[in-house]
């Protein structure tokens, strides 16, 4: 996972979005075998029946668009460079923030311009923070147009209060900014009923598209396919445009047996719908378990709140990270990767400083070596008691423990 500085140009591509680890659904593989001898694509932007059942998707989230407003594409990544080529100026998005969005940024020429995050959750801007990150980059000749945002985050596993959305999304409007909202994350809230999530597109809905990765809850990763749900009014309409012209240029088509598989997922049968529950109840407890093992050990970390990781800030055990060398968040990734066995993606990979020492940890490597142990983790009350899933978690829970308590030798002997 390390990135060698030689040889390489200024795009930096990070982890690739935590995979759910668990056997790909019965019926969803049924429907892609079945569309496997259909050789041509899917038009640029999908076919009427796969964008019609993405609308649909979308009406039943309070996120309604028409299907000349909606495109899809192998990914959000391809979306996501689509719209960046549309939109003329400079990006912002939020510290931290996922991975993959600003090596698309840098891939066009465009510098990023990251906004610090408050304290109670990530994905989201101060919305003071925004507007004087504006201000300062106009005063330096800038031009920022477009502002990328995740209400449901990678990496910290939190959701954004929907009063902080509010006013970042006052700063962004009064500026003048295009937002993208990538909504990847959204239905994997582990409480749904506990916590509350809003679009930024139900608040702005002129002004802000919509963004969801397909692997985030619906298909696995090797299947690429993601949404874009644009605004309505000729502002959207002529966005919508640019990106089809972006997405014809890169010839950014869905498979056509990947195209079957998201169009039954995206209209949510109940398959589909019960295996998302139960993925999504397996990834929350395991995460619960794995958030107190980091901070009963010392370790910073929100509790997560969505998706299938946590971030973790390891400041208060950097003495027992420095006496094994580690000094920085590259250092701490390599050194984590190796002792967990399992990816611990270091927060400069995520747009925090490279001198904190932050880690993302993702629960797919916690529940089992192989398809019948992962799948066991499906069917059971608590997945953290299978014997597994409880070693993988103790191991973790003994890594922490050691570097506490290697803090607390270090300290005893100030």
């Amino acid at each position: 996972m390390r990135t060698d500085p030689e040889g390489h140009g200024p795009v930096r591509f990070g982890p690739p979005l935590p995979e759910d680890g668990l056997p790909v659904l019965p019926e969803l593989a049924g429907v892609l075998a079945a569309a496997a001898s259909r050789a041509g694509p899917e038009p640029v932007g999908g076919g009427p029946a796969l964008r019609d059942a993405a609308c649909g998707h979308g009406e039943r989230r309070g996120l309604p668009a028409a299907p000349d407003r909606t495109a899809l594409a192998p990914g959000a990544p391809a979306l996501l460079t689509a719209l960046t080529a549309a939109i003329d100026g400079d990006v912002l998005v939020p510290r931290p923030c996922a991975s993959w969005w600003a090596p698309y940024a840098r891939l066009l020429g465009r510098p990023v311009f990251h906004v610090p995050t408050p304290a109670e959750s990530g994905g989201v801007p101060d919305p003071y923070a925004l507007l004087e990150t504006v201000r300062r980059m106009r005063a330096e000749g800038r031009d920022p147009r477009l502002l990328v945002l995740s209400v449901a985050d990678d990496p910290t596993a939190t959701v954004a209060p929907p009063e902080l959305l509010h006013e970042t999304l006052e700063a962004a409007y009064g500026e003048g900014l295009h937002l993208v909202s990538d909504e990847t994350w959204r239905d994997t809230l582990h409480d749904p009923h506990g916590t509350v999530l809003l679009s930024p597109a139900e608040m702005l809905p002129d002004r802000v598209t919509v963004v969801t990765d397909l692997a985030g809850s619906l298909l696995p990763p090797g299947w690429p396919a993601a949404v874009a749900r644009f605004p309505a009014g000729d502002e959207g309409g002529a966005l919508h445009a640019r990106v089809l012209d972006v997405l014809t240029a890169l010839d950014a088509r869905v498979a056509a047996p990947v195209a079957a598989a998201a169009g039954y997922a995206l209209s949510e049968p109940e398959p589909v719908v019960a295996r998302v529950a139960a993925a999504v109840r397996t990834h929350a407890r395991v995460a619960a378990a794995a958030h107190r093992a980091v901070v009963e050990a010392g370790a910073l970390a929100r509790p997560p709140q969505c998706g299938r990781h946590l971030y973790v800030d390891l400041s208060p055990l950097a003495p027992a990270l420095a006496a094994h060398g580690v000094g920085d968040a590259q250092e701490l990734e390599d050194f984590l990767t190796g002792r967990l066995g399992m990816p611990a993606a270091g927060g400069h990979r995520f747009g925090d400083d490279l001198e904190t020492p932050r880690v993302r940890l993702c629960t797919a490597p916690l529940l089992g070596d192989t398809p019948e142990e992962r799948a066991a983790c499906l069917d059971a009350d608590e997945p953290a008691e299978l014997p597994r899933v409880g070693r993988a978690l103790n191991h973790l829970t003994s890594v922490f423990g050691d570097l506490r308590d290697d803090a607390r030798r270090w300290e005893s002997t100030r």
